[in-house]
């Protein structure tokens, strides 16, 4: 069966620079970090005080006041994100009534879930018993909740449900939307990730695997990938959301295409909880089937936004995974990091790193890496995009992202060309 074509129309971010796709492309072209001290919670005893935080988030209209107030954050960014991109994809509230919605779905993950509402939950029992634990505790903790009240909220019946896949999740669900579309299950899917886990736990947790960077005296530059100085990564959150369709539905509604999905892959190394396989071979293995997928050669990938989450193992081997598979093509490539001045949003960072290759499809701008400032061997003669944004008319893009577990995905998305 040939497979129905993929189109991305819309696309919506809550982020550390805000929820309006076009100011945060320029924040990252302009070479800005939006790394900021932590003040969700006191966190002088902690070694890592920062990260790049969702601050001054407005739900807006499109949630109401009072579900608001109740729901977890991560449920909050899911649906405002979603709902963002679906109004970017020329789907105001009137026009949604159009679609067949037992034909649309809906799958937005996240890596931790309600990670604040269970913190609070636990706190709650501890001190005052379980009595007077909320009764919203496990509906507003689990992964698959937000994506489920954004369909309650737009009435989308077709596919639901939630990946995660920790810092991979974004990827998954992207890669699992397209394909429901590809077989002809859906007509338009909503999908991506949504992370909020700056929270007394939740940073702690990553304290204690020893992961984030301790650079609290120059935290703009702590989130530093390729950079021999790097120590860890920044933790960061808020949310990446794409509007898929098929081509045929796209055009027939007259819908903005903004960049076609060609193909995606997912794998495991199956090697370590944490680290990754040392010599890059699941990356490279991941890399080929997304090519495969996508049925291009892979000299027509001429763009990398990598994963590059700034840690001492993981930078390293997904370079040694792109070299393998891309040998001296890997050389016309421009590589490029958005964690370097998000910081690493974990189940969402697939979601947000998809919305940035889409705007450099658009704009034939790529934004920079920053704090490159002494690059590891491994990438000297690759071109990683350092500090200063480029001039790149893009062919195809790449985007990887990698979770614990050992959990890896890729994604190639193009110009659209009728």
């Amino acid at each position: 069966m040939k497979k129905k074509r993929v189109v991305i129309t819309g696309m919506g971010i809550v982020s550390c620079f805000g929820t309006d796709v076009d100011h945060f492309y320029q924040q990252l072209l302009e070479g800005k970090s939006g790394i900021t001290p932590i003040t969700e919670f006191p966190c002088e005893n902690y070694p890592t005080r920062f990260a790049g935080s969702v601050k001054d988030f407005d739900i807006g209209n499109y949630l109401d006041k009072k579900q608001a107030r109740r729901v977890d954050p991560f449920v909050r960014y899911t649906v405002v994100a979603g709902k963002k991109a679906l109004e970017h994809s020329n789907l105001s509230e009137d026009k949604l009534s159009t679609l067949n919605k037992l034909r649309c779905g809906v799958i937005i993950g996240s890596g931790m879930g309600g990670m604040k509402t269970f913190y609070e939950g636990v706190e709650t029992l501890l001190q005052s018993g379980h009595k007077r634990l909320s009764p919203f505790f496990v509906p507003y903790i689990i992964t698959n909740m937000g994506g489920a009240m954004l369909a309650m909220d737009l009435g989308f019946q077709g596919p639901n449900y939630s990946v995660s896949t920790a810092c991979a999740t974004a990827n998954y669900c992207i890669v699992s939307a397209a394909e429901h579309i590809q077989r002809g299950d859906a007509d338009l899917m909503v999908c991506g990730g949504a992370e909020a886990s700056l929270n007394p736990i939740g940073v702690a947790g990553f304290v204690a695997c020893k992961a984030l960077s301790e650079r609290n005296d120059d935290f703009q530059k702590a989130s530093r990938p390729w950079d021999k100085s790097r120590d860890g990564f920044v933790i960061g959150e808020g949310a990446g959301v794409l509007v898929l369709e098929s081509l045929e539905h796209a055009l027939a509604r007259g819908a903005p295409i903004l960049a076609e999905y060609l193909g995606g892959s997912v794998n495991c190394d199956a090697y370590h909880i944490t680290s990754p396989r040392e010599d890059g071979s699941g990356v490279s293995e991941c890399i080929r089937l997304a090519v495969q997928d996508a049925g291009i050669e892979k000299e027509q990938i001429n763009y990398v936004n990598a994963h590059a989450t700034s840690t001492l193992a993981g930078d390293v081997c997904e370079i040694t995974g792109i070299k393998h598979y891309f040998g001296d093509h890997a050389k016309q490539l421009s590589i490029n990091s958005t964690k370097s001045m998000t910081g690493h949003c974990l189940g969402a960072a697939g979601g947000i790193e998809a919305i940035a290759t889409i705007k450099a499809i658009q704009t034939n701008l790529l934004h920079p890496t920053i704090n490159l400032d002494d690059p590891e061997e491994i990438i000297q003669d690759l071109d990683c995009v350092p500090n200063h944004k480029k001039e790149k008319v893009v062919t195809a893009a790449l985007s990887n992202s990698f979770g614990f577990g050992g959990h890896n995905s890729a994604i190639i998305l193009a110009p659209f060309q009728k």
